[in-house]
């Protein structure tokens, strides 16, 4: 049932937690196979899709428990058109998964929200590429041609807004943003960048928000940053600025490595939970419009509730049990 599309709760003051890294966790912690990192693969039988349930269930539970709310984001990073002709998926049975993916976390928020904890249903877009090297660009046209068909799929299984992560070039996010537009989703851009804070173009995030915000009448509800760890970006971003509030979601890395060390890891690097809930802390006491908060590549539910307890008034935090104690 459709429920926030037209009043994002998110856009409040209130604190609102998102999951981990979601292909890391699975493969290296779960022990499950994700070709090309795609966990939509796994929507194709009952032991994937229960795999994913309880994946998503554990932050449900969290979010419960703390009583903040929640942005559940589709497990659809890998599921357009080019990996899923790669993974052997036809446009059809494309078009399904995305749908189910969906009906998972209508599953969910039916089990686990409530009037403290409410949750909102995100159909997550991945870039058409690499998500570190943006080879092959699109030109805007073209990405808004390219991914109207997957935000059309999440905007008729009723997702109320549609995400695009780990975004490295602005053709592409403002390709997404103006197909979001056309078919009536409200849509935010996650922008990656390097260890220095630029993106893989070697563009600004300021130069690369504002292009966006030009480009497309600044229709895009807000901005993240994810991929990449606090200290990449931490510098980079300035009080007061208006590009700088625009940006109201963070989904770092745990590990302080670039992107080309990451690819070529074979081995987790989950780096130490409680730092990086510190981390965020700082962060949002110079930025509290940061209201959307959760990890990416290395993180799991333990960076999510660190974050949590960190930016929780200390007195509330400390009232709250683990949140393994309700799964």
């Amino acid at each position: 049932m459709l429920q926030y599309r037209n009043n994002l709760p998110q856009l409040s003051s209130d604190l609102f937690l998102t999951d981990g890294g979601i292909e890391t966790t699975l493969i290296f912690r779960e022990g499950l196979d994700l070709p090309d990192f795609a966990a939509f693969d796994l929507l194709r039988h009952e032991g994937g899709y229960q795999a994913l349930k309880t994946y998503f269930r554990t932050y449900a539970s969290l979010a419960r428990n703390y009583q903040v709310g929640l942005v559940l984001e589709s497990a659809t990073w890998r599921a357009n058109p080019d990996w899923g002709t790669k993974l052997g998926y036809s446009s059809t049975a494309l078009a399904e998964l995305n749908h189910k993916a969906i009906a998972l976390l209508h599953e969910i928020r039916q089990d686990y929200e409530t009037e403290q904890s409410r949750m909102v249903i995100s159909g997550c877009l991945g870039p058409r590429g690499d998500g570190y090297i943006p080879a092959e660009a699109m030109t805007a046209e073209a990405a808004a041609e390219y991914h109207r068909p997957q935000i059309e799929t999440f905007r008729d299984a009723d997702a109320d807004l549609v995400t695009a992560i780990t975004m490295n070039y602005i053709e592409e996010a403002i390709g997404i943003a103006r197909a979001a537009q056309s078919v009536g989703m409200p849509v935010v851009i996650s922008f990656t960048v390097e260890t220095d804070g630029k993106l893989p173009t070697g563009q600004t995030l300021k130069a690369a928000i504002e292009q966006v915000e030009q480009a497309t009448n600044q229709f895009p509800a807000y901005y993240m940053i994810n991929c990449a760890h606090p200290t990449h970006f931490a510098t980079t971003l300035v009080p007061g600025e208006a590009w700088t509030e625009r940006i109201r979601g963070l989904r770092a890395n745990a590990s302080a490595k670039s992107h080309a060390e990451l690819n070529e890891s074979e081995t987790l690097d989950d780096g130490n939970p409680a730092e990086f809930g510190d981390q965020y802390r700082e962060l949002r006491a110079k930025f509290p419009h940061l209201t959307v908060l959760g990890g990416c590549c290395g993180t799991d539910h333990r960076h999510v509730e660190a974050i949590c307890k960190a930016c929780l008034p200390v007195a509330w935090a400390s009232l709250v049990n683990p949140v393994l104690t309700l799964l």
